[in-house]
Order: C-alpha cells, then sequence, then structure tokens
C-alpha cells in the first residue's frame, strides 16, 4: 500500500487511501501528526504505515477510533511492559472500539441530535435546493459494557409495527457508527449498540425535502446610486423557539465607503475584503421581524447592478428545535450490574448552506 523510496514515501497513495475512505483516518492522521501535510508523512514513515496497516483490512477500513489506536501505536513507537509482551485489550476484545473495566462514579449518557438545513431561495421566494444533514452524536460517561437502544419516530418503524399513523421522518443515507448492530436495524428497525466510550458519532442521515426559510431576508437596494440598502429579517418559526448568534452577510458593491448603519436590534459592521455588511443578532425570538438600514459612499463603477445580486447568507442556530420532526422516543440503558443512569438529549438546528437571492 505504501513504498518507501529512500527517505521517500508514497504521498500520492497515502492521500488516495485518505479520500476514498473519507477516513476519519484523516482526524486519526492529525491525532499522531498535528497536520495532515507531506513532510509530517515523510517524517512519520513507520508510524503511517503501522496506521494504515492497522486501520484497513483487505482494503476496507476497520478500527478508526484514536483512542483504541494509541493503545498499541504511539509517537514514540511501540513501549512494551517489564515481563512477557501482553496485547491491547481491545485486540482481543470482540467490541473493539470500547476498553474493559470502564467506571465512572456518576454514570450519564449525553446525546446532541443536530441538523444543518442547506438551502437556496430564488430573488422571487421560489425554494431551489433544500436538503437536511442530520447527525446523532454522543458523550458517553458509562462504567462497563453497557448496552444502549436507541428509538426514533423513523416512518419504516411505524408502518412495519402499524402503529397509528403521527408525526414520523422518512430518513435517507443513513450510515452508522460501526457499534450499531446493523442485523438488528434491519430486522425491526432498532438501533442497539455497546456504545465507545467519550464522544463519538453514533449516526448521520439525508432528508430531501421542502424547508419553509426559517428566516427570511427581504432588501432594498436604491436603484440609482446604490448607496443605500434597506434590509428586512423575519423569523418564520414559533415564537417558544430563538435562533441564537444570528449572522446576515448583505453584498455590497465592492467600491462603497464611509458605511454608517441603523438597526432596530443588532449591531452591524462592514467588511471590505468580503464586500459585505455583517449584521449580527445575538438573540432572534421566532415570529419576530427586525430591519437594518446602511448608507454607504457613493460607488463608481457600474457593474455593481451585478454584484448587488450576490446571495445574502444567513449563519443561525437554533437549540430545542429540530427541521425535520425527529424524536427520540426513548434512550435505554442496559448495564448487568443494574447501575441507574441518566440520558440527557439535546435537539440543534443549525445553517449550513443558506442562501438568499435578491433581486
Amino acid at each position: 500500500m505504501l513504498e518507501e523510496k529512500g527517505t521517500n514515501v508514497s504521498i500520492p497513495t497515502v492521500k488516495r487511501v485518505l479520500y476514498q475512505h473519507n477516513l476519519k483516518g484523516r482526524s486519526v492522521f492529525k491525532e499522531y501528526f498535528k497536520e495532515l501535510e507531506e513532510e509530517s508523512i515523510r517524517d512519520n514513515f513507520v508510524t503511517v504505515y503501522e496506521l494504515m496497516d492497522e486501520v484497513m483490512d483487505f482494503g476496507f477500513p476497520q478500527t478508526t477510533d484514536s483512542k483504541i489506536l494509541q493503545e498499541y501505536i504511539t509517537q514514540q513507537g511501540h513501549k512494551l511492559d517489564v515481563g512477557a509482551p501482553r496485547p491491547p485489550a481491545t485486540v482481543t476484545n470482540a467490541v473493539s472500539w470500547r476498553s474493559e473495566g470502564i467506571k465512572y462514579r456518576k454514570n450519564e449518557v449525553f446525546m446532541d441530535v443536530i441538523e444543518s438545513v442547506n438551502l437556496l431561495v430564488s430573488a422571487t421566494g421560489s425554494v431551489l435546493r433544500s436538503e437536511i444533514v442530520g447527525s446523532i452524536k454522543l458523550k458517553v460517561v458509562l462504567s462497563g459494557m453497557p448496552e444502549l437502544r436507541l428509538g426514533l419516530n423513523d416512518k419504516v418503524l411505524f408502518e412495519i409495527t402499524g402503529r397509528e399513523k403521527s408525526k414520523t421522518v422518512e430518513l435517507e443515507d443513513v450510515k452508522f457508527h460501526q457499534c450499531v448492530r446493523l442485523s438488528r436495524f434491519e430486522n425491526d428497525r432498532t438501533i442497539s449498540f455497546i456504545p465507545p466510550d467519550g464522544e463519538s458519532e453514533l449516526m448521520s442521515y439525508r432528508l430531501n425535502t421542502t424547508v419553509k426559510p426559517l428566516i427570511w431576508i427581504e432588501s432594498v437596494i436604491e436603484k440609482f446610486s446604490h448607496s443605500r440598502v434597506e434590509i428586512k429579517a423575519r423569523s418564520q418559526f414559533k415564537s417558544r423557539s430563538t435562533a441564537n448568534n444570528v449572522a446576515i452577510m448583505v453584498p455590497v458593491p465592492s467600491d462603497a465607503d464611509s458605511p454608517k448603519f441603523k438597526t432596530s436590534t443588532g449591531s452591524c459592521k462592514y467588511l471590505p475584503e468580503k464586500s459585505v455588511v455583517q449584521w449580527n443578532i445575538k438573540s432572534f425570538p421566532g415570529g419576530k421581524e427586525y430591519m437594518m438600514r446602511a448608507h454607504f459612499g457613493l460607488p463608481s463603477v457600474e457593474s455593481t447592478e451585478l454584484e448587488g445580486r450576490r446571495p445574502i447568507t444567513v449563519n443561525f442556530e437554533i437549540p430545542y428545535f429540530t427541521v425535520s420532526g425527529i424524536q427520540v422516543r426513548y434512550l435505554k440503558i442496559i448495564e448487568k450490574s443494574g447501575y441507574e443512569a441518566l440520558p440527557w438529549v439535546r435537539y440543534i438546528t443549525q445553517s449550513g448552506d443558506y442562501q438568499l437571492r435578491t433581486n
């Protein structure tokens, strides 16, 4: 897989393998070398070779958890204890992603359901592209070898069991961590697993569905001088939710100068290197509308008509809210010692590639 020619390493081979398998392996290498550059690969040829040998098996990625790999591959090389050499527990353990003998005083599981909204809206208000990309992330602080069972409002599950139709989601492109028992999921849609210790991504999914813009923007640019910009921002979600750290990036002509701003809430700043005005709103409750006006010195370039048509981009995060309606119906924790454990679930919706075109 790798070739060594004198002191040279076959860099293209390493990069090709990394990108073909979307490595988790890339993050593993960064754990070891800080930066994944050609020079770091050359300087750490032996470690690279050992990592590739452990991560890949018959051309398929296997163990990609850096915590597990660091048990028997260190930056300084192999270190053996005094006495007979003994392989790490994770090598002989059937659950290779979790070590045995883990103990905590307080047992808890923190689960984040995070959805990113990718949206492109035309100047007339038509949704041109709409997509939800979701992931479920875990932070596990549990002793022993617990089994977790997760239930979602999965449309396929409700159809199989013949339950009454309630709000369900149809997940696409579902990808699981290797700890999930795939045969169990295929049989009855139960997500059953022994989790890795600490932080990990349990699963990811995608939904191709039409999403109403959560934050809608209207803009008016003065036609003659292009020196005045008026922006209205309206939140189109329920009032019990609030968008945090909203940043609205409004394109302006590249030769605009002497900016002056007036806003009904938040603050503005001019970023000349990006030719945008950034309007920051720390807290944006649902069902609200705010306004911002910007006045610039007169631009001299006629092509500003085209510049004004660059899309407005919006960044935000809405806690305790999912745009798809996905819900965790239950999260059961089963461990043979019978200890009590607390599950915590949090929902977050955030902007991904969120663009609104203007007239």
